[in-house]
């Protein structure tokens, strides 16, 4: 009678006790036949590489969202926090957020670029806004490989602006989402 041992990945034995007259029975010796299977978990791992959006380049990051520098003109509009989160999928960057207590409705959200982290830069694209001094952010962005390294280099940053803030009320950084 045959018995089969389970392996996950690895051949899969079947083990025969058998004796000198082809049957099993008390001086039976133990003859071993390896049968291939294949490996189903590391054909389902791939599989879901390929069909998930974010198995080629999936990259997390995520921004916070504090006040920009103020001068004392500036200090009675500006306000509020918030957070974004981020996924580079090949050259698409999937943004979503939320920010509030802003002291005037947002109008605008972007993506900018600096030179490095903390100092303002030209704007890469737009986002869509909604709320008033609470709100979220959403948005895809396509971008080009000198993009994803700024990207991957803190160069990227979003910028919320508001009504009585109209040069920036709120920004981020992104930085890459620890796991």
């Amino acid at each position: 009678m045959p018995v089969f041992a389970k392996g996950y990945g690895g051949p899969a034995v079947a083990r025969q006790h058998v004796d000198a007259s082809g049957g099993g029975g008390p001086g039976a010796i133990e003859k071993r036949v390896t049968m291939r299977r294949p490996n189903t978990l590391a054909a389902a791992l791939v599989l879901a590489a390929v069909v998930s959006p974010h198995g080629q380049s999936g990259k997390n990051f995520k921004a916070r969202l504090s006040p920009v520098p103020v001068d004392i003109a500036m200090m009675a509009n500006i306000a509020g926090s918030g957070s974004a989160t981020a996924v580079l999928a090949n050259d698409k960057l999937t943004i979503t957020g939320t920010f509030d207590g802003l002291k005037s409705p947002a109008t605008i959200a972007q993506v900018h670029k600096s030179p490095v982290a903390g100092v303002r830069g030209p704007v890469v694209s737009d986002l869509e806004v909604t709320g008033t001094t609470t709100g979220t952010i959403k948005g895809t962005v396509t971008l080009t490989p000198l993009q994803i390294a700024d990207l991957e280099k803190h160069r990227l940053y979003i910028q919320i602006h508001s009504e009585k803030a109209p040069e920036g009320n709120l920004w981020g950084w992104f930085f890459e989402a620890k796991k």
